[in-house]
């Protein structure tokens, strides 16, 4: 019978090519798919108008933090006593410190974040290199890298006033994108040796012994000594160089830099290549692991409670996260002897952190399960409040261990002190889980969480999710900061139940929308397709 050709038949007129593409090749289809990746990625934005205004406030802040700081008083004042030198001094640390974040979120997230989902890559596969490079885009959406970036311009354009500032913000912003392409490929690495044999276990050893490191560092005194001999001196007296005028070294440092973004950038998708080789073994141990049966809850709600920390703390990106949020600020307010009354702006930081792992978009958790959840014989209320319990739970452990770490070095708190911690902690959770179920009910996504990259909502969405949960937390650690001062145990009580009753509230409008079958029915059909 006749049969047509196949894809893979040579045919009469079109070569086979003998041998792959070169590396340039390679590079510049890469380039080309990324480029049409962002094209697909912008035709999936639903409301285009906030996503320019979204861009229009990134631009103009970022403007302000470059510019304003060098026209306030004080501004570039090195001779003086004032605050201008303080922070020529503490520019190297900031600068080691942009660079140690971003290697942590890549290291956690497995390589960076997905451009394209591993699921949506079966169907249009990818190169690893245009992966790398996805994923290099895709990492200044993060609230923690934007504040650390600009936290850095405004604090050189403060030290170094505004005598050639466009020059020295052009230091500052090579660096950001060079510690960037260094932190890619050593998260790259680390995903390659995660994969190989006791891949894991070589990881988490190395982590502990970093933390471990600097916490002895911090102890001992020696912490200072260890900042001081720090490298990126060079790039603060590159930026100081541009302000003085000095063109040789800051031309060579300028050079320096782009040839370190080129190099690190080129290097990455080398340990990329070799990451995607190997099989992610703790992904694979979650999916074909062997469950064995539990005896039954005797409810309906812990029945679903079981079922859904289950799905939560077997998560590979959630287990990831988790001990970074819990354990990194932990260590950080260890080292710096945090007291008591500084403490309530930790408990924030760490619950907005562990919810944008999947909180703002929890229904997310089910998948494709979720139709078979919707048959299951339980009302829509246990369902939510079985979801809503979980997610509390998963704040307040990821907070209590932030606490029990920070708290080592602090002594024995006073009674307003410790109302005014476990006031905030009940709190900021409390405000968590209610903005996370809101915004799950309106705007919710189809994410495949079993991916150590994924997130559960585009990198856009993630963004402004992050802005408006650490806005909100971090005004009320400082609103109970202020009222840990105070000798008053009860004043932090009585602060703290209307904002209670206050996300209560909006917890029960999240609640009426989820039981309402229409708009349940429109969320399972999302997340589940």
């Amino acid at each position: 019978m006749p049969t047509a050709p196949f894809s893979t038949d040579p045919h009469p007129t079109v070569p086979l090519p003998t041998q792959l593409p070169g590396p340039v090749a390679a590079a510049r289809r890469a380039v080309a798919d990324v480029r049409h990746l962002l094209w697909f990625r912008s035709a999936t934005v639903r409301r285009r108008a906030v996503a320019g205004w979204a861009v229009l406030t990134f631009v103009l802040v970022t403007s302000g933090a470059a510019v304003i700081p060098a026209y306030l008083d004080g501004a570039g004042d090195l001779a003086g006593s004032g605050r201008a030198s303080e922070f020529l001094v503490v520019l190297p640390t900031l600068l080691a410190g942009v660079l140690g974040l971003a290697i942590v979120s890549g290291v956690a997230s497995g390589g960076g974040r997905e451009l394209l989902s591993k699921e949506n890559g079966i169907a249009y596969p990818v190169s690893p290199t245009t992966d790398h490079l996805g994923a290099l885009l895709l990492a200044p959406l993060n609230i923690s890298w934007l504040l650390q970036a600009w936290l850095l311009l405004g604090i050189g354009a403060y030290a170094l006033g505004p005598q050639h500032l466009a020059l020295v913000q052009l230091i500052a912003l090579l660096w950001i994108v060079a510690a960037t392409a260094i932190a890619q490929v050593v998260a790259w690495t680390f995903e390659t040796i995660r994969r190989g044999p006791h891949g894991v276990a070589i990881v988490r050893g190395v982590m502990i012994a970093a933390g471990a490191a600097g916490v002895w560092l911090q102890l001992s005194g020696n912490l200072a000594a260890a900042l001081d001999k720090v490298p990126t001196s060079h790039v603060m007296f590159g930026m100081l160089a541009a302000r003085e005028g000095t063109w040789v070294r800051f031309v060579v440092t300028l050079a320096v830099l782009l040839a370190l973004v080129v190099v690190a950038v080129a290097l990455g998708a080398i340990p990329a290549h070799l990451a995607a080789r190997r099989t992610p073994r703790d992904e694979l141990r979650v999916e074909t692991g062997v469950r064995p049966a539990r005896r039954d809850t005797g409810s309906d709600l812990m029945a679903l409670v079981r079922i859904d920390r289950g799905s939560i703390w077997r998560s590979v990106p959630m287990r990831r996260g988790l001990m970074v949020l819990a354990i990194g600020p932990g260590l950080v307010a260890l080292a710096g002897n945090l007291e008591w009354n500084a403490m309530t702006i930790l408990p924030g930081l760490v619950a907005s952190g562990a919810a944008l792992l999947f909180g703002v978009n929890v229904w997310c958790l089910d998948g494709r399960g979720a139709l078979w959840r919707e048959s299951l014989p339980s009302g829509p209320r246990t369902v939510f409040t079985a979801r809503v319990l979980v997610l509390s739970e998963w704040l307040l452990v990821a907070s209590g261990v932030t606490l029990v770490l920070a708290s080592l070095r602090a002594g024995l708190p006073q009674p307003h002190e410790l109302s005014a911690l476990l006031a905030t902690l009940v709190v900021v959770t409390v405000q968590v889980v209610s903005g996370s179920m809101r915004w799950s009910a309106k705007r919710p996504f189809s994410v495949d969480m079993r991916s150590a990259r994924a997130t559960p909502a585009p990198p856009v969405v993630m963004l402004g999710y992050s802005a408006r949960l650490a806005l909100s937390t971090t005004m009320t650690g400082l609103v109970f900061s202020g009222l840990a001062r105070l000798p008053y145990w009860s004043l932090s009580i009585a602060m703290a139940i209307p904002f209670i009753a206050w996300s209560l509230g909006r917890l029960l409008f999240a609640q009426q929308a989820w039981v309402n079958p229409f708009q349940r029915a429109r969320i399972v059909m999302t997340v589940a397709a």
